[in-house]
């Protein structure tokens, strides 16, 4: 891949011959690549290579672009991509600029990867059918800036309209606004004696009602109407205003809507794509850039089904229990759901629609067992990125390096300003230069796992840094995860902070994040992990766990790690003297860590399959089951253990064994009072299922003979 690297005038500290070392070629370091030293860039765009031209510029991603389009001989972006990298904002321009250069070559080395493998996609199509939510005169005036794109109706919440009726207008009562880019519904009651779609606008009306309860909206205020129905005289289109109309529900489907109104339809953060939220109070940028994006919204758009779902993984629901809902939760968009299956609706299990995700994330940041995974960019691939970025930068001579994680829009402009302020401020230090910026689409879509392997791998601090765009549900779940992972290094021995949430609404926090920044590395491992992290959740979990148990300073280690509630980890603890050991609880769990013994009465565990996801406790008859979230240190995690275990009860008749002396009990507790089971009859439920039926056929025929 040929690299091309730039000083930006002489502000920014490159070693060429250090970062080609690094990379394993020989680079020449430009001063004005986008101006003077131009040819430079079109003799690489047009060099005849196959492979990707890295350009480590951001600020001119732009003028690149259009040049490599216009240099002869150059192939199309789509032959050939160009990449950009920003070197300058995230280190050089910082007081630690000239120790970056370990930095500057991970990242390069990191835009050398190649994209994630595609994945199915989702399909939306839009045909411009606008519905504009609000009181007329604002959204007519609004409408006269969209017409002339889209297909527009209004629905009236009041205000004043203008004479002239430009699109159609809708009034009523709101029932419920529904759906997604392409395939919004809206229902509403049209319970108004004016008719809009007859109504003339004529005035006559609003002249004649001597209350004034009709407004320009040419709607009637039945509150201030007295009944005298002058209206109703002077109206010349017949049939426009009816006291006597009964009230139609009525529904009609739409492409997009822009909502005027001060509360907004749908409540949750990440709003359905194709709705456009704007209070009276948003401001004239908020409002155009509202617009611009209203208006590019028609035609067929598609995005990647952005998380795979495994229902044989999923910890939901059981025997009409429900255990796990953490990614029902967490979810800011509203896309996951619960739904019942089977023939008896017993098995709950999560449904996510791909149309209202927004690829966040989340939901597979707090899944515990792996059900649900992100699949664009899949863990795999955020591995082999992680692999490149730390041996690069170790390659280099870094030490102590920082992950930031952070998310690509908010979070890269964050970081933008941070690095310019730097160059400004002499009291800023910038971003350090062993903290390495990574843009995620979103902070909250890696997890536990890939924070652990990180550290594994030759980390020594992980940070997620994240904008006021994030929902709240995703920081407290954010900081919930941080702090079982930091409670696994610190039980293991390792000292220091090693994750940490920074918390920065835009530039107006950069002081503040840049002291935050200052901070000791923590205590990492003596030697890097080489594994590949792997799709399956738990799979990549355990393989961090086992490295940094390996190299732990802690000696000895202690027997287990106690662990918050929000750990994925643990054990289960069952109370002997309540447990009859019905094993409905085995029946329950969905990762196979309870297990029963088929030739004796005993509950066994697994306690490395366990997810804390509760179902064995909402299923436990007696209440005898509690989890306890830990990390067990012991090579007994792995394996069968006993829990619980009760007596056999032997059949009174044939003294084949068929259940425990307290399950017995229990039941005789609870079917004593039976008829069926009085007096002598009472032995039966002592009796295994086959001496019963004997039993019963027996004593039968004996009082008939009897008679």
């Amino acid at each position: 891949m040929t690299t091309l690297i730039c000083n930006c005038n002489r502000t920014l500290p490159l070693d060429a011959p250090a970062l080609g070392r690094a990379l394993g070629e020989t680079l020449v370091e430009h001063s004005t690549l986008c101006r003077r030293e131009a040819p430079a860039f079109q003799r690489a765009a047009r060099d005849g290579s196959p492979e990707p031209l890295l350009v480590a510029c951001t600020q001119e991603r732009r003028l690149f672009t259009e040049l490599a389009a216009q240099t002869e001989g150059a192939p199309s972006p789509e032959l050939r991509p160009i990449r950009f990298v920003n070197l300058r904002e995230t280190g050089g321009w910082g007081r630690e600029g000239k120790q970056a250069t370990p930095k500057m070559a991970a990242l390069l080395a990191l835009a050398q990867l190649p994209d994630p493998d595609p994945v199915p996609t989702v399909s939306f199509r839009s045909e411009g059918r606008l519905l504009v939510i609000g009181p007329l005169e604002r959204a007519e005036a609004l409408a006269a800036r969209l017409d002339d794109a889209l297909e527009l109706t209004l629905f009236a919440t009041g205000g004043a309209g203008r004479q002239e009726r430009r699109h159609p207008v809708l009034a009523g009562q709101l029932q419920r606004l529904s759906g997604r880019l392409g395939a919004f519904e809206l229902e509403w009651s049209a319970n108004n004696p004016i008719a809009l779609d007859l109504c003339t606008r004529c005035n006559a009306c609003v002249d004649a009602c001597p209350e004034g309860a009709i407004g320009l909206d040419y709607q009637i205020d039945l509150q201030a109407c007295s009944g005298h129905r002058d209206c109703v005289r002077v109206c010349e289109a017949g049939g426009a205003i009816d006291f006597q109309r009964a009230p139609q529900s009525q529904r009609e489907r739409f492409d997009l809507v822009l909502d005027l109104r001060e509360t907004p339809a749908f409540s949750q953060h990440q709003k359905p794509q194709g709705y456009f939220h704007l209070p009276p109070r948003a401001d004239a940028e908020t409002q155009l850039a509202a617009l611009l994006s209203l208006r590019d919204q028609v035609g067929e758009f598609e995005q990647p089904r952005f998380v795979n779902y495994q229902s044989r993984l999923c910890a939901h629901g059981r025997n009409g229990k429900t255990g796990c809902s953490a990614c029902i939760d967490i979810c800011s968009a509203s896309a996951i759901s619960s739904r019942s299956s089977g023939p008896d609706k017993a098995r709950a299990q999560i449904h996510v629609d791909p149309h209202l995700c927004a690829g966040c994330g989340a939901c597979s940041t707090v899944c515990p067992s792996g059900a649900l995974s992100y699949s664009y960019p899949s863990l795999g691939h955020q591995g082999d990125k992680l692999r490149r970025l730390l041996s690069t930068y170790a390659r280099a001579g870094g030490r102590d390096a920082v992950l930031l994680l952070h998310s690509d829009e908010a979070g890269s402009r964050l970081i933008d300003d941070w690095g310019r302020a730097a160059r400004l401020d002499r009291s800023l230090n910038g971003v350090p230069a062993r903290v390495l910026p990574w843009p995620l689409r979103h902070v909250a879509s890696l997890g536990i796992e890939f924070w652990l392997s990180a550290v594994a791998q030759g980390a020594s601090q992980v940070w997620l840094l994240t904008t006021d765009a994030e929902a709240p549900d995703y920081l407290r779940a954010l900081r919930e995860q941080l702090e079982v992972a930091q409670s696994l290094l610190t039980g293991l021995g390792y000292a220091g902070e090693h994750f940490r949430l920074l918390q920065a609404r835009d530039a107006r926090d950069i002081a503040a994040l840049d002291a935050e920044a200052r901070v000791a590395p923590a205590q990492g491992v003596r030697e890097p992990a080489r594994f590949a992290l792997q799709a399956d959740k738990r799979a990549t979990l355990e393989m961090a766990l086992e490295h940094l148990q390996r190299q732990a300073p802690r000696s000895p280690l202690p027997s287990a790690i106690a662990l918050p509630a929000a750990a994925p980890l643990g054990s289960v603890r069952v109370d002997a003297d309540a447990c009859t050991l019905c094993l409905s609880c085995v029946s329950a769990c969905p990762a196979g860590a309870l297990q029963d013994n088929p030739g004796q009465p005993q509950l066994r565990l697994i306690e490395k399959n366990c997810l804390q996801c509760g179902l064995c406790v909402r299923t436990c008859p007696e209440q005898a089951i509690t989890l306890e979230p830990r990390l067990l240190l012991k090579p007994s995690r792995r394996e069968l253990r006993v829990v619980a275990e009760q007596p056999v009860f032997r059949c009174i008749r044939c003294s084949t064994s068929f259940g425990t002396e307290r399950g017995i009990a229990a039941m005789i507790a609870r079917l004593g009072a039976h008829p069926m089971f009085q007096g002598a009859a009472a032995d039966r439920l002592k009796m295994c299922g086959d001496c019963r039926v004997i039993d019963i056929h027996t004593g039968a025929e004996s009082r008939i003979t009897d008679l």
